[in-house]
This record gives C-alpha cells, sequence and structure tokens, in this order.
C-alpha cells in the first residue's frame, strides 16, 4: 500500500508560480508512470503531467512551457512547478501513481484570482 501526500497549493495572481508537491509512503521511484492531474467544478479529471513508465514526460498543451515535472527520488517526491499561472489552471490538483495498482493523493487546491 502506497499514500501519496499532496502540499503546495493556495491562492496566486495570475502571472505567478506555485509548486505542488507529492510525497509517496514508500520508496516506488524507479520509473513508474507518476504525474499530476486536475479537476475543475464541473469538469471531468484531466492530465496535466506525468512520467511514463519509461521516464518520458507528457504535458498537456495547456501547460506546456509553463509547467515542469520533476521528481527527487531520494525523497520519494515528485515535484509540479507551475510558472505564469493562468485562471483557467484554477483546480484541484492530485497526484498519481501506478505502482501494480492505482494511487490517487488527496488534493490541493490552486486558485488562480486577481
Amino acid at each position: 500500500q502506497v499514500q501519496l501526500v499532496e502540499s503546495g497549493g493556495g491562492l496566486v495572481q495570475p502571472g505567478g508560480s506555485l509548486r505542488l508537491s507529492c510525497a509517496a509512503s514508500a520508496s516506488i521511484f524507479s520509473f513508474p508512470r507518476m504525474g499530476w492531474y486536475r479537476q475543475a467544478p464541473g469538469n471531468e479529471r484531466e492530465l496535466v503531467a506525468t512520467f511514463t513508465a519509461g521516464g518520458n514526460i507528457n504535458y498537456a498543451d495547456s501547460v506546456k512551457g509553463r509547467f515542469t515535472i520533476s521528481r527527487d527520488n531520494a525523497k520519494n517526491t515528485v515535484y509540479l512547478q507551475m510558472n505564469s499561472l493562468k485562471p483557467a489552471d484554477t483546480a484541484v490538483y492530485y497526484c498519481y501513481l501506478r505502482w501494480g495498482n492505482d494511487y490517487w493523493g488527496q488534493g490541493t487546491q490552486v486558485t488562480v484570482s486577481s
């Protein structure tokens, strides 16, 4: 069993930055599929950025060039650096891990508003 604990969400003005963290309760970092999804009210959950099972990175077109996903294997933590934030980025952001089973973090709210 793996638990994912997220942090780093908050309220930021358009053009601002936030850094999300997702810490896993086990030493799961080799190159599993792991990344970030988001869900705005009334919308379906959508992929934001992920490491593939082979260690490559996929970004949603809407965030490419603004968001950067990274990981620290020693800390069992994955990060999402979000720059040039827009109101459309407002959502609950969820960490995801595929490690035999599918695991989800509890979600962290990101609100972009002036």
